[in-house]
């Protein structure tokens, strides 16, 4: 797999083009948009981190803070780096709203107050993906490379993974990328299910390979 590579100058940001969900029953809507992170969002961003690091049972290595996260992550243009699509919904209608689903019951989400991004409105962070440019050799093009994607617990299998792994997909073709990739660990099979029935092609015979922590500090010695 090649290294990252400088992409050409991005377009505007994307604007997922999801249908509003058509239905008879208009009881308990819960509208919902995708937009781009801002630095504000690092508290958000952090505890949305965190979470999927406990769900993927890594967390004794999920060592980011509030402060690594705001000094690493919005130092360059959208697109052109590391970039996150944050996930609101909210009970009350966005101006230009990517969606709308109907509920049998109001949406109880205990970590409501952790996680409200907007109390006037009654908006609420539900998710992320974070992706950033790679490049294929082999293509000759760039693309996208997902390092997280996550909905949080109570508003998962309502389609918001697909909205957000759509966003990116679609900021892909809109740049003229040749393609999005990312991993899933091999016990989590309901994500392997749901990416292969979004269209995409689990590499088995791949593997990961990662030099990190004392295995990659040892090659700052000068005299390796």
């Amino acid at each position: 797999m090649a290294a990252a590579a400088p992409p050409p100058p991005p377009s505007a940001a994307p604007e997922p083009s999801l249908a509003l969900q058509d239905s008879s029953c208009r009881d308990n809507p819960l509208f919902s948009r995708i937009r781009l992170a801002t630095p504000a969002d690092a508290p958000h961003i952090h505890k949305l981190i965190h979470r999927l690091a406990v769900f993927e049972r890594l967390a004794h290595l999920c060592s980011a803070t509030e402060a690594s996260l705001s000094s690493t992550l919005f130092n360059s243009a959208p697109f052109t780096s590391f970039t996150i699509f944050l996930l609101e919904v909210s009970p009350k209608p966005f101006p230009s709203p990517d969606g709308v689903i109907y509920l049998d019951h109001p949406m109880v989400d205990p970590e409501r107050e952790t996680f409200i991004s907007d109390k006037v409105n009654d908006v609420t962070v539900a998710g992320f993906v974070l992706f950033f440019p790679n490049y294929s050799t082999f293509l000759a093009k760039p693309g996208f490379y997902i390092e997280d994607l996550y909905v949080r617990e109570c508003y998962r299998r309502k389609g918001y993974g697909k909205m957000l792994l759509s966003a990116v997909a679609k900021q892909a073709v809109k740049m003229g990328y040749g393609r999005v990739e990312w991993a899933v660990l091999d016990w989590n099979v309901n994500a392997i299910k749901f990416y292969e029935e979004m269209g995409a092609k689990v590499l088995n015979e791949w593997r990961i390979c990662r030099l990190t922590g004392e295995a990659l500090e040892k090659y700052g010695d000068d005299n390796i």
